[in-house]
């Protein structure tokens, strides 16, 4: 987190004193097709897909109360694209983020009902996650939507539908787990 805010900031103050344009987009938990999965540090969507796929329990840590949005990963690259064409971003920093906030267990169940079969199990924590855990996180896109007109255009049931036919294929299966 703090390595992040720092950077953010350096961006930010070199684009206000040199004018070197820059500007900051905070993604929440994006995304699709082509997230790496066999090493994932960044993505526990990633890791359920694997898990569901494989015919593993999807692991939700905690109560599974918890709260997230997702963005999509052609919505992060258009994000992306119209912050990098857009003078009105210079300087700025903008959250990604959905209108649909989910909780994790929900979004278990759902990934569950979406592929047709397997089951999630509630399990506490390990040891070592919980201190880092962030509780409730979702994203208000409000900024980037007046400044820029971005706004997510695939819903999280289209996403998932996406992600779980692509990575269902076992050729990217050898790719990607």
């Amino acid at each position: 987190g703090i390595n992040k805010m720092a950077g953010e900031w350096y961006h930010i103050l070199y684009n206000n004193v040199y004018g070197i344009r820059a500007c900051a987009l905070r993604l929440t938990n994006t995304y699709g097709p082509r997230m790496r999965v066999k090493d994932a540090r960044q993505t526990f969507l990633g890791i359920w897909i694997k898990q569901l796929i494989d015919g593993q329990a999807i692991q939700v840590w905690g109560d599974g109360r918890q709260l997230r949005d997702f963005t999509y990963v052609d919505d992060c690259v258009e994000a992306l694209l119209l912050a990098a064409a857009s003078p009105s971003a210079d300087g700025q920093i903008f959250n990604l983020g959905s209108a649909e906030i989910i909780s994790l267990r929900d979004l278990a169940a759902l990934m569950v009902e979406m592929y047709g079969q397997g089951r999630f199990e509630i399990i506490p924590y390990p040891a070592d996650r919980k201190p880092i855990d962030i509780g409730d996180y979702y994203g208000d896109y409000g900024l980037i939507r007046d400044r820029l007109g971005w706004q997510p255009q695939i819903m999280l049931r289209e996403g998932l539908a996406r992600s779980l036919a692509y990575y269902a294929d076992p050729d990217h299966q050898k790719a990607y787990w």
